[in-house]
């Protein structure tokens, strides 16, 4: 999609602060963070929304979904427990889909969103 912002930052048109890439996927920190941690993991294939997925796309949406705990980690906001069994850290994951989901980009893209709150918006 020539007007697409994420097919132009997948296609190194546009310059992000990747932290991932492989053939299907990029990650890059969000230029209006809500947290002190906040990626996008965006597929390189342009496909709208969430809603636009078919079976065809299950393997990209596992593969983004696996991905997030391992760059939460990376970034320093993984889940972890001590060895008491005491839990600490944490992320939200996100798909905003639609106009009434909050959608502003029309790419799917996945927020990892963590690291010590409060976050914006957020008590």
């Amino acid at each position: 999609m020539e007007n697409c912002i994420f097919c132009k930052i997948a296609a190194k048109q546009i310059p992000s602060k990747l932290v991932y890439e492989d053939d299907d996927l990029i990650a890059f920190h969000d230029i209006n963070p809500a947290a002190p941690v906040h990626l996008l993991i965006v597929p390189k294939e342009h496909i709208p929304t969430l809603a636009d997925c078919t079976e065809q796309h299950a393997a990209l949406l596992g593969k983004m979904a696996l991905l997030a705990p391992r760059l939460a980690q990376e970034q320093g906001c993984g889940y972890q427990l001590d060895a008491q069994g005491e839990a600490s850290g944490g992320y939200k994951t996100l798909f905003n889909v639609g106009p009434d989901g909050g959608q502003e980009v029309y790419h799917l893209h996945m927020h990892v969103i963590g690291g010590p709150r409060p976050w914006r918006g957020q008590r």
